[in-house]
């Protein structure tokens, strides 16, 4: 899989998108970038550079592909009423702040092939009661679903403004939302690391997968060991294993 994304605030003043300046009480901008609105131009290029990249995902051989609206990148900005100041078609209401994700995803499908996956990642909350909400994000996975989005991958904040404690499985009950409201199949996230947990949120019907970042940075083997751990065999792991004696004490899960 590969992730589809436009850094936007987390880049430097590159391609002209960033201008330094100071703030409107004069004050210098600090260390921080201050970006200046997109015009349509520039709305354009960011429409046809996700096309554009999906389509060198494809010729190079990608499976699927993942657009990131998600965590504060250049989407999600548009996506929030905490960043989303526009006043022009690409502001204001939810149907117009949702525009530009839209124009993206029809782009990207409309380069991708039909048989290969297509999954958007959103910040299904941003964690703050002005903010993108849980029935902002259903409604915007139905949308995304009637323009051949196979799943959402549901996470959540990216905002200075929000805040949420984090445990482990703190992020599913967003899939499970996103999945029961849409009708689309979810990617649950957020310290996913216990495997009979995991399998009990997929079998109970809270999320369709289970995507993990940090624990397969522990553990770059964690689907081998979770296998293993919920009764398989060996079947899954490198050919080279099989020369391991005592298997299930040498290669066991770090855990």
């Amino acid at each position: 899989m590969v992730r589809l994304a436009d850094a936007a605030e987390r880049r430097l003043g590159d391609h002209g998108l960033f201008e330094i300046r100071a703030d409107d009480a004069g004050r210098p901008a600090c260390d921080y970038q201050v970006p200046r609105a997109l015009d349509r131009d520039g709305i354009r290029r960011v429409v046809d550079g996700f096309a554009a990249a999906a389509t060198r995902a494809n010729q190079a051989g990608f499976d699927t592909v993942e657009i990131h609206a998600a965590h504060g990148y250049l989407l999600n900005q548009f996506l929030s009423p905490l960043a989303n100041h526009r006043t022009d078609e690409y502001g204001g209401s939810r149907l117009n702040r949702t525009r530009l994700v839209l124009e993206v995803t029809e782009a990207v499908r409309s380069v991708w092939p039909a048989e290969k996956p297509l999954i958007v990642r959103l910040s299904v909350s941003d964690n703050n009661a002005d903010g993108w909400r849980v029935d902002d994000s259903v409604a915007l996975a139905a949308e995304l679903k009637a323009r051949g989005v196979d799943a959402i991958d549901c996470s959540s904040g990216g905002f200075a403004q929000g805040r949420i404690r984090s445990a482990p499985a703190y992020q599913v009950p967003f899939a499970k939302a996103v999945k029961q409201g849409a009708g689309i199949p979810t990617i649950a996230v957020g310290l996913l690391g216990d495997a009979f947990e995991a399998e009990a949120f997929i079998e109970n019907g809270d999320t369709d997968f289970i995507a993990l970042a940090r624990g397969a940075l522990n553990d770059p083997n964690w689907p081998l060991h979770a296998n293993r751990e919920l009764g398989g065999d060996y079947t899954l792991w490198p050919v080279q294993t099989r020369q391991v004696a005592e298997r299930d004490r040498v290669l066991s899960s770090p855990q």
